[in-house]
């Protein structure tokens, strides 16, 4: 099967399934969704929906989280992954959206990348998410995901490359869409242990399955390095 033939029967699934994926993360405007987004790495959404509405409580604009020290922060924080790291990343994300951005969270990834705690991973959520911009953040999920269906070559060993191969293979209408589906997808279906093939309406279009049933075997991945 022809790579497009792929990228086409998928996106015929899910626009399909799926029409209109969102994330999971729960906020009510930009600058909640990107203290949301960094409190994310490396952390469940459960957990961090579990954590932001005392976070917001206590400051809800980012002029609120500049005049807090990280310290106060952490308290509201500790049960997050690297508390320590994020509460100082939270505290001058703030600073830096008072003092450099008027309060308002930019949209352009040169400017989000500026931002305390703010990778390009958290930077291309934020801009398709809030501008339905045609960016892909390329979390574990997405990248298991994509190289499972052969959606990206097994060259592409870092979150960049398969980024920039995903971007060249969707539409900009796709992107912002596609990025949800291979995230929910990878977190409630094509798990990283024990993928739920049996669950899944694209084994039709997935190289990893064709190989399953191909040579009987279990274990579908590449060796690819770990990514947070």
């Amino acid at each position: 099967m022809r790579k497009q033939e792929r990228y086409e029967g998928i996106v015929e699934y899910f626009s399909t399934h799926q029409p209109n994926p969102e994330t999971e993360l729960q906020y009510t405007n930009p600058y909640e969704l990107i203290v949301a987004v960094v409190l994310s790495a490396q952390c469940t959404d459960k957990r961090v929906n579990m954590v932001t509405p005392y976070l917001f409580d206590a400051y809800p604009t980012a002029e609120a989280l500049a005049s807090a020290t990280p310290e106060e922060v952490f308290e509201i924080i500790r049960s997050i992954s690297y508390p320590n790291n994020k509460s100082k990343h939270l505290v001058g994300l703030g600073k830096m959206l008072v003092s450099e951005f008027n309060n308002v969270v930019p949209g352009e990834i040169d400017q989000l990348v500026k931002l305390p705690g703010v990778g390009r991973k958290t930077a291309n959520v934020v801009a398709s998410v809030i501008h339905n911009l045609p960016t892909m953040a390329v979390d574990t999920h997405v990248f298991r995901v994509s190289h499972r269906l052969g959606l990206v070559s097994t060259r592409s060993k870092t979150p960049l490359t398969v980024e920039k191969e995903l971007v060249k293979n969707f539409t900009n209408e796709e992107i912002p869409k596609a990025h949800h589906w291979l995230i929910l997808h990878g977190r409630y279906v094509c798990l990283a242990r024990n993928p739920k093939c049996e669950e899944c309406g694209i084994t039709q279009y997935c190289k990893s399955y064709t190989r399953i049933q191909k040579y009987g075997i279990k274990a579908v991945d590449e060796k690819l390095p770990k990514i947070g």
